[in-house]
């Protein structure tokens, strides 16, 4: 079900996606230290490389041994400690993925459950399924798995502007408790019920 024509000056509504997604926590993440340290020995081996092979049919073994020693630094420094390798996310869990295929209410279900077990972090994770999955449903939210939170929070503050500052504050919530380790219980989750009504009432309403 589409959406009906928007009421909203598009340059206020670019501005205000623009003024939401400017905030800290939308902004792409710096490189690591050990993403850093990886990077240039991956610089000096290629400089190795060129200058190595262009001195001489001799320069290949000499370039095989240093490609070994530095491979067994970088082996040495992560078996003992020192940096960590980047990780990779799980290609079957992404970070803010919803079964679109799956109502909302269902999502909505999982959240009472784990809440009931204390599990606030994880039922305040279902929540914000439930309010995507709801956005999806309605139309303000493309119907497109994988897309992160951020995006999430420009498609409404696209699509609906009046929801938008609920749904950005919703959307912070669950990233603090989910990402960030905040301290999640039942105030949290009380205050993601008032700004999933917010946000659900201003559809309702237009």
């Amino acid at each position: 079900m589409g959406l009906p024509p928007s009421a909203q000056d598009p340059q206020a509504v670019q501005d205000l996606a623009d003024q939401i997604l400017a905030q800290g926590r939308y902004a792409e993440p710096r490189e690591s230290v050990p993403e850093r340290v990886l990077g240039w020995i991956g610089d000096r081996l290629g400089d190795l490389f060129g200058s190595l092979v262009s001195g001489g049919g001799g320069t290949v073994l000499a370039w095989i041994i240093v490609a070994a020693a530095l491979g067994g630094a970088v082996y040495l420094l992560v078996r003992h400690g020192r940096i960590t390798l980047p990780g990779y996310a799980d290609p079957a869990e992404p970070e803010v993925m919803v079964e679109l295929t799956r109502p909302a209410k269902e999502w909505r279900a999982d959240a009472a459950r784990l809440e009931a077990e204390g599990r606030w972090a994880e039922g305040l994770r279902s929540r914000h399924r439930a309010l995507v999955a709801d956005l999806v449903q309605r139309g303000a939210i493309p119907e497109q798995a994988g897309r992160t939170a951020g995006e999430y929070v420009r498609d409404v503050a696209v699509s609906l502007p009046d929801a938008a500052p609920a749904f950005a504050a919703a959307t912070e919530l669950f990233e603090a408790a989910w990402y960030g380790g905040a301290t999640t219980g039942a105030e949290e989750a009380a205050r993601f019920a008032s700004l999933d009504d917010r946000v659900l009432a201003v559809r309702a309403g237009r």
